[in-house]
């Protein structure tokens, strides 16, 4: 299958200019500024890209794929994802993890989903774990789990500084992480751990204790929720600035906004003026996780899920609001996320890369069209793949 998408500003995520994109089955084939169709020859599906801007696929690399929560009893456990909530917010790479619930929701669900989705033509890996040390892993044993399923990058969600954490000590956690490092070398993977942290005033400081006291490198760990809350921020600014990864949840709901949440958009503005690379920088959604929604007097009176929609809506802000150029803001969930977790073949326009692309309308920057591995999946807002079961 040849597709020609001609005259679209490309972010890669620098800004290449206006560009014709071939792309050849699943891959990016050629990159120029003029590509001729020949006069006879096979069919090629020709896509008008004018006046629209052509980034990267976005990867979310904090899903709950097969559905979260559950800290309200059953009745609260979220459902799974479906395939156009993603394709139609523009992500074509999921990265799945379990979260609180490690006993009704199992490694092997979780890797069952994460092939379903490919099956329905996205990208999606997966962590090992829950937030709960001991970890319950898929092979039982970290090592193994990285080494030899192929949809398993590293190990994570798991919980610190949260009343629901295991409270893990620097020893365990030390052998958890120098396990996926382990995992990740042998495999050619990124072997990260991926770290829930909680409104404990504890912080990052079980990771840095770690960092200070071992030989593990302060980028093994990749520490998620860190706008939850305006101390945990602060903490976050200082542990960025020592080299550490930090990644920001764009779901919310206006009472945690209320209650000190730093909104993702502010948050990337205020990290990057206070000094700390974009490179260290990455949004995820949190999607299909459970939010819990109170009154004026703090009285449970709904839940809400975690959206995926909300990852690029909070890179959409970043580039209206808080007026971050567009291919510094999209890093965050391209390139930054491709390189941490070791996706060689996502994040960046280029050629031999997966061609995982979104047009964005240039004036609203909202989602036009989207390409997962080369196939149409979104034209024009309109989901043109759907999932098994949609309607």
């Amino acid at each position: 299958m040849l597709t020609l998408i001609q005259n679209g500003e490309v972010y890669a995520p620098a800004y290449l200019g206006k560009k014709d994109i071939l792309l050849v089955g699943d891959k990016i084939g050629f990159i120029e500024d003029k590509i001729e169709l020949p006069g006879q020859f096979v069919d090629i599906k020709v896509v008008d890209a004018t006046g629209k801007y052509v980034v990267p696929g976005f990867i979310d690399s904090h899903v709950h794929i097969m559905g979260g929560g559950g800290e309200g009893s059953f009745r609260t456990r979220t459902p799974e994802i479906q395939l156009t909530q993603a394709t139609l917010s523009g992500i074509t790479t999921l990265v799945g993890v379990i979260g609180t619930d490690g006993t009704t929701r199992t490694m092997a669900s979780l890797i069952a989903k994460a092939k379903g989705l490919e099956e329905e033509g996205i990208t999606c890996y997966t962590q090992t774990g829950s937030y709960q040390v001991p970890l319950k892993t898929l092979t039982g044993k970290i090592e193994d789990d990285i080494i030899l399923v192929d949809r398993i990058i590293g190990v994570g969600e798991v919980a610190i500084a949260d009343h629901r954490s295991s409270q893990p000590t620097v020893n365990e956690l030390a052998k958890i992480t120098s396990a996926a490092r382990i995992g990740g070398m042998l495999s050619g993977k990124a072997g990260i751990v991926n770290i829930h942290v909680g409104d404990s005033y504890d912080h990052l400081n079980l990771l840095e204790e770690i960092v200070e006291t071992t030989d593990i490198p302060i980028k093994q760990f990749y520490p998620t929720h860190i706008n939850r809350n305006a101390h945990l921020f602060e903490a976050g600014i200082q542990y960025a600035l020592k080299g550490g990864y930090v990644d920001f949840t764009t779901s919310t709901i206006p009472q945690f906004l209320e209650d000190g949440e730093v909104k993702c958009s502010q948050a990337l503005k205020r990290m990057l003026d206070a000094g700390v690379p974009v490179e260290q920088i990455t949004y995820t959604s949190d999607g299909q996780a459970s939010l819990p929604n109170f009154d004026k007097d703090g009285e449970l009176i709904g839940l809400q899920i975690g959206q995926v929609s909300s990852l690029y809506e909070e890179v959409k802000d970043a580039v209206l609001m808080e007026n971050i150029p567009l291919e510094t803001a999209i890093r965050v969930i391209t390139s930054n996320p491709a390189r941490i977790l070791k996706l060689k073949q996502k994040g960046r326009v280029e050629v031999e890369k997966d061609a995982d692309l979104v047009l964005l309308d240039q004036q609203t920057l909202d989602v036009n069209t989207v390409f997962a591995k080369g196939k149409l999946m979104v034209e024009n807002g309109v989901a043109i793949v759907k999932g098994t079961f949609e309607q």
